[in-house]
């Protein structure tokens, strides 16, 4: 078992969901219990799915975590794309969230290639 708060990955997908959280305040509160409710639980997933996955036994848990964390970060990718493309979220702010997104996705696959490697 590790610390979660260790993980640059977790470090990295708590700021994504921080913001996620600050970006999404703007959206219309029609929203509140649709996109709004969406982004920030598929957000907040990325986080809490690495951390699970610390306090699991071994490194077969670790990856299976890991792997639904990357699941919600895709999802939260295409949430950010429909956000932007209703309108709802500008250019620069979907530039930036988009690239932490990715990011974290790309830490999240290199951890799981080296668990691969290492068993």
């Amino acid at each position: 078992m590790q610390n979660f708060r260790n993980l640059k990955v977790w470090q990295k997908a708590h700021r994504l969901t921080l913001a996620v959280y600050q970006f999404t305040y703007s959206f219309p509160r029609a929203e509140i219990y649709g996109l709004t409710s969406q982004m920030r639980r598929c957000s907040c997933s990325v986080a809490s799915n690495i951390a699970e996955g610390c306090g699991r036994g071994g490194d077969a848990d670790m990856s299976r975590f890991l792997q639904i964390a990357m699941g919600s970060a895709s999802e939260l990718e295409y949430q950010l794309l429909l956000s932007h493309d209703l309108g709802l979220l500008a250019e620069s702010d979907h530039s930036v969230l988009a690239s932490q997104a990715t990011e974290v996705k790309r830490m999240l696959a290199s951890l799981l290639h080296k668990l691969r490697a290492d068993n």
